[in-house]
């Protein structure tokens, strides 16, 4: 070979690894693809499903996210639509109709207490800061007779996946 074609072989070998190294180094990227949204379930534990005016019902539920992410966030909300009755995270605020309220946890409890001897229904919504499909589940009451002394039926366990409309 000539010294003259050693030296282009040798610009363009040199050019074609630079050109490489330059496209590799561009095509990566130091963000990294952190998930943030996970779905979510809730679960409700059994619960009576009547009640008297007066009377007060505990409602326990668990979050369940497919994935854990530190900074998510819950919040719940409700709104009723028959009979009257207040509803009040335990150990926290009584929630007003359609209000949302930050969740501490993702195992609480809510107490529903009846003022009103008619039957009641309410929708539970839960929703976390990202925008995910809600939770939402309703809740119905009857009111009891004066001669019914069984307490009612059991409601329960309920395990509903994102976005179910129970009953």
């Amino acid at each position: 070979m000539k010294k003259s074609n050693k030296k282009s072989f040798g610009v363009i070998a040199i050019l074609t690894l630079v050109i490489a190294a330059v496209c590799g180094l561009t095509s990566c990227s130091d963000d990294l693809d952190v998930q943030q949204s996970y779905p979510f379930m809730v679960e409700v534990m059994p619960f009576a499903d009547k009640i008297t005016q007066g009377q007060t019902v505990e409602l326990r539920f668990e979050i369940i996210p497919e994935g854990n992410y530190a900074n998510t966030l819950y919040t719940i909300r409700y709104f009723q639509y028959d009979g009257e009755g207040t509803l009040k995270l335990v150990d926290g605020p009584v929630l007003v109709n359609n209000d949302r309220v930050l969740l501490e946890s993702k195992t609480f409890r809510l107490n529903y207490t009846a003022k009103s001897a008619d039957a009641h229904k309410f929708l539970v919504v839960v929703e976390d800061n990202f925008g995910s499909t809600p939770w939402e589940q309703t809740f119905e009451f009857n009111g009891k007779d004066s001669g019914d002394d069984d307490g009612g039926k059991i409601a329960g366990p309920i395990v509903t996946p994102v976005n179910p409309v129970i009953r």
